[in-house]
């Protein structure tokens, strides 16, 4: 097996790079910065601009399965302008790997297998929700995910399978929300978002990139929920973190209007709740390192 993967260098690209050269696994990686490129035994960089549809052919040499995590961070400040660039960078990514896989033999290609979210469920207190449920949620990132997984489903006339990933809250001490969060709770000064009661289905980011091979590794094909098999409350995050650190919560919660005149618009992500089931990737024989977000949080902090 030979991966290609895109967003090799974010978090969970990372991660997945660091696993698969564990197993002995080679990967070649696509950048939009040439001073990214190196090239070594098992890790090999080609240049690609998706912006205008540019991609080194030569990326897809002995390749099998390719992963895409092609995406601007949706966590900076949503500007009418940084709104299209993470959309589009989840777009133009896509059509410009549809448009390079159709110059080349891609019979070797086993399986392809792209990043999502959960943010395309609509928030709720209240319901479970698992692959099966359609409904999108009216929102920003509701409209991203929905056009994301269009473009990732338009690869499909290629014959190999297509799998999506719905990534929920990623835990990692490397980036991402944790180290916001853990931080002014280590430092005595941490609260709750709103009354805390909004659902967050996390993962640990190990489980997440184990996760992203199992699916390559068994050509499963659909959608599949990246989450671990218990979400918590927002209240309850804050709360095992500071258990984790051993220091009180003495702050009063920070109310939802107070952030959208911080944050604006992308404070939404901070409020948004949803409960979602990691039933389906369970069934498939998945088994989950760090089910419960206590033995997750010890691993990232106990010590500390």
């Amino acid at each position: 097996m030979k991966l290609l993967i895109t967003g090799a260098t974010g978090l969970v690209g990372r991660a997945i790079v660091e696993l698969s050269n564990k197993h002995g696994i080679p990967v070649n990686y696509l950048t939009t910065s040439k001073d990214k490129i190196v090239s070594n035994e098992n890790f090999q960089g080609f240049y690609w601009n998706p912006e205008k549809n540019k991609i080194d052919l030569d990326c897809f040499e002995g390749v099998t399965s390719i992963i895409n995590l092609a995406g601007s961070n949706i966590a900076e400040r949503w500007t009418a302008e940084y709104k299209n660039q993470i959309l589009y960078s989840r777009i133009n990514s896509l059509k410009t790997l549809n448009y390079a896989l159709g110059k080349i033999d891609t019979q070797e290609i086993t399986t392809f297998v792209s990043a999502s979210a959960i943010g395309v469920y609509p928030s709720s207190l209240d319901h479970l929700y698992t692959e099966e449920d359609k409904v999108v949620d009216d929102s920003f990132i509701g409209e991203v995910v929905q056009k994301w997984e269009e473009e990732v489903d338009a690869l499909s006339h290629f014959g190999f399978p297509v799998a999506k990933i719905r990534i929920g809250l990623v835990l990692s001490k490397d980036g991402g929300m944790l180290p916001k969060l853990s931080r002014p709770i280590k430092s005595f000064v941490g609260t709750t978002f709103g009354k805390g009661k909004q659902w967050q289905s996390w993962i640990h980011i190990g489980d997440l990139a184990k996760l992203f091979l199992f699916v390559v590794e068994n050509k499963l094909e659909g959608i599949y929920n990246g989450v671990a098999p218990n979400p918590v409350t927002h209240k309850k995050m804050v709360r095992e973190l500071a258990k984790v650190f051993k220091v009180p919560l003495i702050l009063p919660r920070i109310p939802r209007f107070t952030m959208k005149l911080i944050l604006g618009e992308m404070s939404d992500l901070l409020f948004a709740s949803q409960r979602v089931s990691s039933k389906k990737i369970s069934e498939e024989g998945f088994v989950f390192d760090y089910p419960n977000i206590g033995n997750a949080l010890d691993f990232f902090y106990k010590g500390d």
